[in-house]
C-alpha cells in the first residue's frame, strides 16, 4: 500500500465551512419541496436524464438528452454512439443506487458491484468465478445418473444439478480469495493495453480514498461529499469511470438525511454551471469551493425546473376540465411529466393507442415539439 496522496489535514476548513452550510441548506429546502409536491416524482425521473447528460458534459461529452429519452426507451431513431452508451451506464447506474437502501453504493458490497456494473469494469472476479464453475456445472449435469447414483439423487422436485452448481461456485470463489493475486492476473490478462494503462492499479486507489472516506467520517456530511469528490477526483480511481465519484458524493449526502431516499441530489447540473478553470484548478481550496457552489446551483436548478414542472402540470390540468372519463389525456399529462421527452411511439406503448390517436391528443394537449425534425418526433412541456 502507498503512502496517502490526499493529505485532508492541508485543508482550511474554514473557508469552506460557509458554503457547505449553504449548500446542505439549499440542498435539504429542494428535498422537503419535492417531497410535498405532486410533480415530485415526476421531477426526480426527469432529474435522472438531465443529470446523465449533464455528467457527460463534465467529462468533456456531449449527450442530447432527446437522444438518451429516446435510448432508454429502446426508441433509437439512429444507432447509439459510444458518449450515449456512457450516458446510459449513468443514468441506470443512478436508478440503481436510488432503489438501494441509504449507504449501500458505499459499502464494500456496494463499491465492488457498481464497478461490475458498467462495461469497462476492473473488478472482473466474478468472471474468474464463472469460469471456473462452468466445468464443473456441467459435470453436475450428470448427478444421479449411473449405477453408483446416491439413492437420494431421485427425490422428486429437487434439482441437484443445481445445487451442484451452487457449490461449485462457492468453492471457486473461495479459492479465488485465498490465492494472492489471482484475481488482479486474471484482470490483468483481460485488459486492452491500448485502452487500458496496466500500471494503473485501480484496487489500491479505491483503498486510498476509502482511507480518505475515514478521515473524513466525522466531519458534517455536505464537508464529507465535497472532499470525497476532490479526492476521488484526484486520485483518479477507476481510468474509465470518474462520473462514478459524484454519484458516491450524492450517496453521501443521500445517507446523511440532506436528501431523502428517493432523492439523489443532482450534483452534475451543478457542477456544469461552474466554469472548468475553477473546478480543475490547481490549488485545491479553489476546487472545493467550487464543488461546494455547485452543490448550491445544483439546489436552486432544482428549485427553478421543480416550479416550472409544477406550472406546466397546472396548465394542462385545466385542459382537462369537460372530458370524458374514458379520455387518455390524463394519462399522458402524467406521462408528460413523468419524462423530459415523449415520443409517439412512447405515447402508443404506454397509453395503449393507435400512432394516430397518440399524434392527435398529443396535439391536444398542447405539447411543443422538441426535436425540430419532420420524423421521429418527441414532445415535452412548453
Amino acid at each position: 500500500m502507498i503512502s496517502m496522496a490526499y493529505d485532508i489535514a492541508k485543508i482550511s476548513m474554514t473557508a469552506l465551512m460557509r458554503s457547505a452550510f449553504d449548500a446542505g441548506l439549499a440542498l435539504t429546502r429542494l428535498d422537503e419541496r419535492i417531497a410535498r409536491s405532486p410533480v415530485g416524482v415526476g421531477f426526480l425521473e426527469r432529474t435522472q436524464f438531465a443529470d446523465a447528460c449533464a455528467s457527460l458534459w463534465i467529462d468533456g461529452e456531449l449527450v442530447h438528452l432527446e437522444d438518451l429519452v429516446l435510448h432508454d426507451a429502446t426508441r433509437d431513431i439512429r444507432t447509439p454512439t459510444h458518449e450515449l452508451t456512457i450516458a446510459r451506464d449513468v443514468l441506470r447506474t443512478r436508478r440503481r443506487i436510488a432503489a438501494q437502501p441509504p449507504g449501500w453504493a458505499l459499502t464494500p458490497d456496494g463499491l465492488r458491484s457498481l464497478r461490475q456494473a458498467w462495461p469497462g469494469a476492473s473488478d472482473s472476479a466474478s468472471s474468474a468465478i464463472e469460469n471456473k464453475g462452468a466445468t464443473v456445472d456441467a459435470e453436475a449435469a450428470g448427478v444421479g445418473e449411473g449405477e453408483e447414483s446416491d439413492a437420494g439423487a431421485n427425490l422428486p422436485h429437487v434439482d441437484y444439478a443445481a445445487i451442484d452448481a451452487v457449490l461449485a461456485r462457492s468453492d471457486a470463489a473461495i479459492e479465488l480469495a485465498m490465492t494472492p493475486g489471482l484475481a488482479k492476473s486474471a484482470r490483468d490478462r483481460e485488459k486492452d493495453p491500448l485502452v487500458y494503462d496496466l500500471d494503473w492499479d485501480e484496487d489500491e486507489r479505491l483503498e486510498e480514498w476509502r482511507g480518505v472516506l475515514r478521515q473524513v467520517q466525522d466531519m458534517p456530511a455536505v464537508m464529507q461529499g465535497i472532499i470525497a469528490l476532490d479526492a476521488w477526483n484526484e486520485l483518479s480511481v477507476l481510468q474509465h469511470a470518474p462520473w462514478l465519484g459524484r454519484l458516491f458524493c450524492a450517496s453521501i449526502l443521500r445517507q446523511a438525511g440532506i436528501t431523502s431516499d428517493a432523492h439523489l441530489a443532482a450534483i452534475n447540473l451543478g457542477l456544469k454551471s461552474i466554469p472548468v478553470d475553477r473546478r480543475r484548478h490547481r490549488d485545491r481550496e479553489t476546487r472545493l469551493l467550487a464543488i461546494a457552489q455547485g452543490l448550491i446551483a445544483a439546489a436552486e436548478i432544482g428549485l427553478k425546473e421543480h416550479d416550472r414542472l409544477a406550472l406546466a402540470r397546472t396548465i394542462m390540468e385545466r385542459k382537462l376540465a369537460g372530458r370524458r372519463t374514458s379520455s387518455k389525456l390524463p394519462e399522458l399529462v402524467e406521462l408528460v411529466i413523468a419524462k423530459p421527452l415523449v415520443s409517439a411511439g412512447m405515447v402508443v406503448t404506454t397509453l395503449g393507442v393507435t400512432p394516430q390517436a397518440a399524434r392527435r391528443i398529443v396535439v391536444e394537449l398542447g405539447l411543443r415539439e422538441m426535436t425540430g425534425r419532420g420524423r421521429f418526433r418527441a414532445w415535452g412541456v412548453v
